[in-house]
């Protein structure tokens, strides 16, 4: 009896032991703070809608995980009477690098939710409002990203704000661990001529789908040779910044992949993308099909599949950009060989439809010129004249110029080459 009973202590002793040791200090629970309602612009870009310090207009801030800070517009900061420093610290953006002042320690309000003590870096969005059309008064990055734990719902167009804490994430989805110094960096898969890990970073505020660096592609010969590659223009920090666009044939997030992906490619003279630690970035037009949970304080990111996964890719190729400038929606500079010089589109055009579409919203005449392929009908007005001009826009994945009745946005049950362009994988 002695001895079972010696047993039995020294099993007790063992057993609490035991439970002593998974003992761990844990954060307190995460707790709602507050939500808001967001827009998106072209290439899926996130706006919303916050106050600065004590004003009470509400300024327009782009949501962007590739922004090392947060950032105001210089015309905002003139129109409010704002004094920032003197240039004192240098930036790197796509397009060029520059030397930027500060308007410092001020808040800015989310929905009844204070953010304090910021520090706005004074850069020109001049441009980037034209792009838009919608006045950009500010980019909103890791300054508030690391702050909360940030979840995007793209199915509401609903950005809610958690405190730092222990979080139980949805099931179903996928949770990876970025390397977070400022920016979120992963890897993700991709496959053309050959298959290889590619290390991106995760860019919520790029308007496309994937960037890579024509070092990385050039090195890393993933990409098939005889892949066309067709010349478009886009916007950065320096200014204009000129893109080669082309397919490749997959890419492959955690478990989820996509077929038939449309690419860019540009010539990173800055080396924005830190090759070869990164080969580019995957930005919102991927993105956007996951409601994504931000963990900057974890090094977590959870992405769970939306109603916009199976949204098919965007394959037209025109070769012109459009921009709001004083109220006019006009042509910007339009590369040579593209459908939209042999169809005789110049730059300072003044777009008036698109396919009988009318409208003074930039973003409608966009959308319907992303679209669409094949015969494409353009009102423009150069020199005080009308004019109608066709243009025969390409479609990157076939190389050819013939109509397509799918687009961005619209249910992927048509065309075989869209519908098919996704599929899960298990985890």
């Amino acid at each position: 009896m002695k001895k079972n009973l010696a047993i039995l202590i020294i099993c007790c002793v063992a057993f609490c032991g035991t439970l002593t040791a998974q003992e761990e200090f844990v954060d307190p629970p995460s707790h709602f703070l507050t939500k808001i309602k967001f827009i998106q612009l072209t290439g899926s870009v996130i706006i919303i809608k916050a106050q600065l310090d004590n004003f009470s207009d509400s300024l327009s801030f782009i949501l962007d995980t590739g922004s090392g800070g947060i950032s105001l517009d210089s015309t905002t900061v003139h129109n409010l009477g704002l004094h920032p420093t003197e240039p004192e610290r240098i930036i790197r953006g796509i397009g060029g690098i520059r030397k930027v002042g500060f308007v410092k320690n001020r808040p800015i309000k989310i929905s009844g939710l204070t953010i304090d003590s910021l520090n706005f870096h004074v850069v020109d969005y001049e441009m980037l409002s034209s792009l838009y059309g919608e006045k950009i008064d500010g980019v909103m990055g890791y300054s508030v990203f690391s702050r909360y734990i940030i979840k995007i719902n793209y199915d509401s167009q609903e950005l809610a704000f958690y405190s730092n804490g222990t979080i139980k994430y949805p099931r179903g989805g996928y949770l990876f661990r970025p390397r977070i110094n400022m920016l979120p960096l992963s890897f993700a898969k991709i496959g053309d001529q050959k298959s290889l890990n590619f290390n991106y970073l995760f860019d919520i505020g790029a308007g496309l789908t994937v960037l890579f660096s024509q070092d990385f592609v050039d090195d890393s010969s993933f990409l098939k040779s005889k892949r066309v590659k067709y010349l478009k223009q886009g916007e950065g920090l320096g200014g204009k910044v000129y893109l080669h666009l082309s397919v490749m044939k997959e890419l492959k997030i955690g478990p989820y992949k996509f077929r038939n992906v449309p690419i860019n490619i540009f010539n990173d003279e800055h080396n924005i993308t830190s090759y070869p630690q990164l080969g580019g970035l995957i930005g919102n037009e991927i993105l956007r099909r996951f409601n994504c949970i931000l963990n900057y304080d974890k090094r977590q990111i959870h992405l769970l599949p939306n109603s916009h996964f199976g949204d098919p890719f965007d394959y037209a190729y025109s070769g012109v950009e459009l921009y709001l400038i004083e109220g006019k929606i006009v042509t910007g500079e339009i590369p040579k060989g593209s459908p939209a010089q042999i169809a005789g589109l110049k730059e300072g055009d003044e777009v008036m439809s698109v396919n009988n579409r009318y409208s003074q919203n930039i973003n409608v005449l966009k959308q319907e010129l992303q679209s669409a392929t094949g015969n494409v009908k353009i009102i423009i007005r150069r020199d005080n004249e009308l004019a109608t001009i066709t243009m025969k826009v390409i479609n990157i994945l076939t190389g050819k110029a013939t109509s397509n009745s799918n687009s961005v946005n619209r249910s992927p049950k048509g065309n075989n080459l869209l519908r098919n362009s996704y599929k899960f994988d298990q985890p």
